[in-house]
């Protein structure tokens, strides 16, 4: 890979409902760049696809030209490109540069984008996606529409849950916020980090506080940098602060993205997330997810079934290519958790919201769960 360095009322209805909100995938009237929303990490470039490499963020913006599909799948494995939408959009385009070079293979481009990440649903839909397209003898351009329609939703789906996830902040409230879900972990906009813009925008945020997020540093290095890039004053804190916060007052909300939500409601996001819900909860902090309905995974029933992606251990035991434990040390570094449905208080997506998420209420706006 090439590596050109370039320098708002309340939605709830009656209390525990699902809300669905009329919801129109285009970003036709949607202007590309706002006072709070200027990144864009997933670019197309009529035959080549570039990725802001997040691995070299804060200090470097570099860029990846991504031509094969093994270029993704490495872009992807190796946290260049993170984030569970943004992952399925890169997987998309993987598909299109594939069809691009050997129709023939597809199947097996297909496979090795699969296996790329296991846990982040969103790269299995869209591969399902571009795959449906292609099982219709689509060719290369009907391939590149798919894709392109993948990204464009993405971002449409963003800006509409930062509105629906905004109108249930109070004002002058403060916010914590895990991982980076924002412009760089997605089509544009964010997630979490889109309903934090659209409510300082909308100036209902007077706090945010981002958490560091070990052992990556995405809150630190991701989430800071956007932050600050749009113009949005934030403080750091250490991931061991954030009950510390909660029980000072200054943090009415925890607000996450999420890599994977079960059909009753249970979500797994970056590790670190499980335990902010139980504090959340000690300390009468509400808990919101903030996720595109391609991230709901009805085939999967709770929580107990989603699979827990393992990383190395050297990611633990040293940063920057350096050690920072003695000799013969060992490390267990799960990438993500699982937090129950019952502690979180609100699913935010771009079809509505789902107060008190369990099954029922699961299933009454995303539908019966898929046979297994």
């Amino acid at each position: 890979m090439n590596r050109p360095t370039v320098p708002i009322a309340s939605v709830f209805g009656a209390p525990g409902a699902s809300t669905s909100i009329p919801y129109a995938p285009t970003v036709s009237s949607i202007p590309a760049v706002s006072s709070h929303d200027s990144i864009r990490a997933v670019l197309w470039q009529g035959d080549h696809l570039r990725l802001l490499d997040q691995r070299r963020l804060p200090f470097e913006e570099t860029y990846i030209d991504c031509r094969t599909v093994a270029d993704v799948v490495a872009a992807i494995r190796d946290l260049a490109v993170r984030g569970a939408p943004a992952i399925g959009i890169a997987a998309a385009w993987g598909v299109v540069l594939a069809a691009r070079q050997d129709p023939s293979h597809l199947d097996e481009a297909l496979a090795q984008l699969r296996a790329a990440r296991p846990t982040a649903v969103n790269l299995m839909w869209a591969l399902d996606r571009m795959a449906g397209v292609r099982g219709h003898g689509a060719d290369v351009d009907a391939l590149t529409r798919e894709a392109k329609a993948i990204q464009d939703e993405d971002l449409a789906a963003n800006r509409h849950m930062g509105e629906l996830g905004a109108a249930l902040i109070g004002e002058g409230a403060g916010v914590l916020t895990h991982c980076n879900t924002g412009s760089l972990a997605t089509a544009g906009y964010g997630t979490a980090l889109g309903v934090i813009r659209a409510g300082v925008g909308a100036g209902k945020i007077a706090r945010v506080f981002a958490g560091e997020t070990r052992p990556w540093l995405q809150g630190a290095r991701l989430t800071m940098w956007e932050l600050i890039r749009d113009g949005i004053p934030a403080h750091l804190i250490a991931d061991s602060a954030a009950s510390h916060l909660m029980k000072s007052g200054d943090v009415q909300w925890v607000i996450v993205g999420a890599d994977r939500i079960a059909a009753n409601g249970d979500t797994a996001n970056k590790i670190g997330t499980y335990q902010l819900a139980i504090a959340a909860r000690h300390h009468g902090v509400r808990f919101m997810v903030v996720a595109p309905s391609s991230t709901i995974d009805m085939s999967t029933p709770d929580g107990d079934a989603i699979e827990i992606e393992l990383r190395s251990p050297d990611e633990m035991l040293s940063f920057g290519g350096k050690p920072t434990v003695v000799a013969g040390a060992k490390a267990w570094n799960p990438v993500f958790d699982v937090t129950p449905a019952s502690l979180i208080d609100v699913i935010v997506t771009e079809r509505g919201v789902v107060e008190k998420p369990d099954a029922a209420r699961m299933k009454a706006l995303f539908g019966a769960r898929a046979p297994s």
